[in-house]
C-alpha cells in the first residue's frame, strides 16, 4: 500500500443559479452560500515538509473561484435570462451543462487541476444539508 499525504482547504462563496427544464423550486433564479472542501494528495512532501502551501491554494483556487463564481449568476449557456442579466451589467458565469451542485463540483475540480494542483476530491455544499462530490478514482469515500 502506497503512503499518501493529504491536505484540505475550505472555501466559502456566494452564487446564484437556476435549473432549466426542472419542475422544483430550483427552476427559479435563487442564491446559495456555497461551501467547498477540496482535498489534495501527494506521495511525498516538498522541501518545506508540505503537500502544498495553503497560501498557494488560496492564491490559486480561491482566486479562481473569486474571479469566476463568487457573487455571480451561474447559468447554463442558452438560458433566456442570460441576455437580460448581461444587458443589466450583472456578473454571469455560463456553463455548457446545467449549474447543479454536481457540475459545479466538477467545474472546480477541473479548474484546480488546470491550475496545477494535485486535487483528488471536491465537495460542494449548496446548503448546510446538501452536498455534491466529484473525485478522482483514487480518492477515498
Amino acid at each position: 500500500m502506497e503512503t499518501m499525504f493529504s491536505v484540505l482547504r475550505e472555501i466559502h462563496f456566494c452564487y446564484g443559479h437556476r435549473l432549466l427544464n426542472y419542475s422544483g423550486k430550483c427552476r427559479h433564479l435563487h442564491g446559495h452560500n456555497g461551501r467547498v472542501v477540496l482535498a489534495f494528495k501527494t506521495s511525498g512532501l516538498d522541501a518545506q515538509g508540505m503537500v502544498l502551501d495553503f497560501s498557494a491554494i488560496k492564491r490559486g483556487v480561491n482566486g479562481w473561484i473569486d474571479e469566476n463564481l463568487d457573487h455571480r449568476m451561474i447559468l447554463q449557456r442558452g438560458d433566456p435570462a442570460g441576455p437580460a442579466l448581461e444587458q443589466l451589467g450583472e456578473p454571469l458565469f455560463l456553463m455548457d451543462s446545467p449549474p447543479t451542485a454536481e457540475n459545479l463540483a466538477r467545474l472546480i475540480y477541473d479548474a484546480a487541476r488546470q491550475l496545477g494542483f494535485p486535487v483528488v476530491d471536491v465537495r460542494l455544499w449548496e446548503t448546510p444539508q446538501c452536498c455534491a462530490r466529484y473525485s478522482s478514482s483514487g480518492a477515498e469515500a
